[in-house]
């Protein structure tokens, strides 16, 4: 597998993840340990999990990781539509966050499927996965 900051997800989710921070700057300090850490927590873990997934070196266990991303991907989304309806969020914040989100879901899940077993050749799969890979 390749560097995980080549991966176009992992940019995405980085990217997310420093628009979160950006955005949690702003809420009240009785959330530090609360929601503004849940929401910064999750996002991070996104490009975390793709990172510690690339170092693994094998499809199986970067799939792994990327499902857990996904996981942490839908824990964000959750944790944005809380704070926008505990009014800490405006709704263009919100939908501007939730649109990221849900653009990074999309590449997450392209990427678990790109790498699901099929029953052609060993080499061709690699090749699909890899080319997969530098897409997502």
């Amino acid at each position: 597998m390749k560097d995980f900051k080549e991966l176009k997800v992992w940019v995405k989710a980085h990217a997310l993840t420093l628009a979160i921070y950006k955005s949690t700057c702003a809420f009240p300090k009785e959330e530090l340990y609360g929601l503004t850490s849940q929401l910064r927590r999750a996002a991070a873990s996104i490009a975390a999990n793709l990172a510690e997934g690339c170092g693994r070196r094998s499809d199986g266990e970067l799939n792994r990781f990327v499902q857990i991303g996904r996981g942490s991907a839908s824990e964000l989304e959750y944790h944005l539509l809380l704070a926008r309806d505990l009014n800490l969020l405006s709704l263009p914040e919100f939908k501007k966050l939730d649109a990221q989100v849900n653009e990074v879901q999309r590449m997450l899940t392209a990427l678990a499927k790109s790498m699901q077993p099929t029953k052609e050749p060993a080499e061709q799969h690699r090749v699909r996965v890899a080319t997969a890979a530098s897409n997502a």
